[in-house]
């Protein structure tokens, strides 16, 4: 029986690095909050791969076991940021960085 072919870890690094970058550039570029928010999603998504990746590749548990932890932070971090959105957004009716970049104490 063949062993299946296993993708290298360069191809799975190559990914991660692909989808943080699009996210980066993402956050960077746009304006509207909720596509900051995707973008910063995508983010934590390439660094997951990357942690997968390299616990597979070392046979080692511990990548797993800590990226658990980080998508547990990941989805309060989600629900927290999706409740203070709606709450922006209702109180001036847009989602443009730049309408709440003059925020004063």
């Amino acid at each position: 029986m063949q062993p299946i072919s296993i993708i290298s870890l360069n191809a799975y690094l190559l990914v991660s690095a692909v989808l943080f970058a699009l996210g980066l550039i993402g956050f960077l570029t746009r304006r509207n909050l909720i596509i900051m928010f995707l973008c910063t999603e995508l983010m934590f998504q390439a660094a997951a791969i990357a942690m997968i990746a390299f616990g597979a590749y070392h046979m080692d548990i511990q990548g797993q076991v800590f990226l658990i932890f980080v998508l547990t932070v990941a989805a309060a971090e989600a629900a927290l940021a999706l409740a203070l959105v709606v709450a922006l957004y209702r109180r001036r009716n847009s989602l443009d960085a730049e309408v709440w970049s003059e925020m004063s104490g």
